[in-house]
């Protein structure tokens, strides 16, 4: 399995809309970069946020996920309580090709500032805004900035094209649009 390149990304992007909208420069001038970078792609987090509260004393339980445990922001930024997380999404929309198996690490910048993002791998042939999350290890609020870099996606294309890839499986998150919640 080897990863891909600038040129393979931007190949794919342009030619088979592998992530729209593309910006295929590194954009860092007053913000936390995004777009192509050597081996990856920094993505955008949208403006739309879900924060969890405590308010109404719901408890988290994915397999019964109830809404009164967050609140839904749009803004240009998003401010995490301590201790807690956020729910958000890319700008971009991707289209990961059959041969190809996505990685996503967090920006340097948000880890330092004790902000963790976590995403789950992007799968063969699956496609959709990515929801990220956003954990705030601090005991201070912290502050996310819509329409900027959140995190870098690495491409790993394999040796042999997967037996069954996410579409063929039907996955539960194919073609999510928005912030999507924990699904059973």
């Amino acid at each position: 399995m080897a990863i891909m390149n600038d040129k393979w990304i931007k190949k794919q992007a342009l030619e088979k809309k592998m992530i729209q909208p593309f910006e295929d420069k590194l954009i860092k001038k007053n913000v936390l970069s995004y777009g192509l970078s050597s081996y990856g792609y920094d993505a955008r987090v949208s403006n739309s946020f879900k924060i969890f509260t405590n308010v109404d004393s719901a408890t988290v339980d994915p397999k019964k996920f109830q809404k009164s445990s967050f609140v839904d922001r749009e803004s240009d930024y998003c401010m995490i309580p301590p201790n807690s997380f956020v729910l958000a999404r890319t700008v971009e929309y991707f289209r990961i090709p059959r041969e190809v198996l996505v990685i996503c690490v967090g920006k340097s910048t948000y880890a330092r500032c004790g902000i963790i993002v976590n995403v789950t791998p992007l799968e063969p042939e699956w496609e959709g805004h990515v929801t990220l999350e956003f954990s705030n290890t601090t005991p201070l609020p912290a502050k996310i900035y819509a329409n900027e870099g959140a995190a870098q996606f690495l491409f790993f294309k394999g040796e042999e094209i997967c037996e069954k890839s996410y579409a063929d499986r039907k996955g539960k998150y194919m073609k999510q649009l928005g912030v999507t919640l924990p699904k059973l």
